[in-house]
């Protein structure tokens, strides 16, 4: 089923899906200290009421507990107040925009964040993603991909708090706090965002290996993403830009495959 951003959901209908058994698996349970289960927390701000209700109906249903907010300050301070395992955020909010929650609560928190908005266009994405997204999804879509997508920041989120990795990796000149998610150039600070971060280590960690831009949107974005993989070269230039004169040509081109970064 699809969502949009117009018209009425026909919930009698929709509550009658809700009971198919091929759902029940895509829930994430946690177990608390007692060996209870507990259901993860999802953040829904969204100020279409129908379409909440849609989206709060579904991930109840897959055993996720949903706490939602119609404008974006009552967002805000939830998120700020109360713990949640997953944050959903339109981009249009009264009071205050999904793209700026997302920056405020990046200073904050770590906390996953999937935005849903009406826009497509690639500015759009780079703004959301810029802003410390871990996902980005267009109305309309199928809450079975809303579903995967939520899916896939758990996964990622359980694989980095249970996985032992090091605490930096170096790439000749470069050095990356993996802890601190901090980037040095011989000692002196580069000030990048969470994707161009993210894009970097992604290279360092398949150095002397020639990645295709469809393998970066899959490992850097977190899915097989519904974009145009020619946001891979804008990112690309930006780190160009942003790395000192002659490290910036680690990053070699090549034409026609995607890049790498040779030791």
């Amino acid at each position: 089923m699809k969502v949009s951003g117009v018209g009425k959901i026909n919930l009698s209908y929709l509550t009658k899906s809700l009971i198919k058994p091929s759902h029940m698996w895509h829930g994430f349970l946690i177990m608390n200290s007692r060996g209870d289960d507990v259901k993860k927390r999802i953040l829904l701000v969204e100020d279409e009421k129908s379409i909440a209700r849609f989206i709060e109906l579904e991930l109840t249903h897959e055993n996720f507990s949903v706490t939602h907010f119609t404008s974006g300050r009552a967002g805000y301070e939830a998120a700020k107040a109360e713990s949640y395992d997953v944050i959903l955020l339109d981009v249009m909010l009264p009071e205050l925009n999904g793209i700026e929650i997302c920056r405020r609560i990046r200073n904050i928190s770590q906390v996953p964040i999937l935005l849903i908005t009406a826009r497509d266009a690639v500015l759009d994405r780079v703004a959301g993603l810029d802003a410390g997204a871990d996902d980005y999804i267009v109305k309309p879509f199928a809450i079975e991909e809303l579903l995967a997508r939520i899916r896939s920041v758990l996964r990622r989120t359980n694989s980095d708090s249970d996985s032992e990795k090091p605490h930096y990796l170096t790439f000749k000149e470069i050095t990356i706090n993996m802890d601190a998610h901090i980037v040095e150039v011989n000692n002196q600070r580069i000030d990048l965002t969470k994707t161009e971060y993210d894009l970097l280590l992604y290279l360092v960690q398949q150095r002397n290996r020639v990645v295709t831009r469809d393998f970066i949107l899959e490992n850097v974005w977190g899915y097989m993403a519904d974009i145009e993989t020619n946001i891979v070269d804008v990112y690309i230039r930006h780190l160009r830009m942003k790395l000192p004169k002659g490290t910036a040509d680690y990053i070699e081109t090549v034409r026609g495959v995607g890049y790498v970064m040779r030791e």
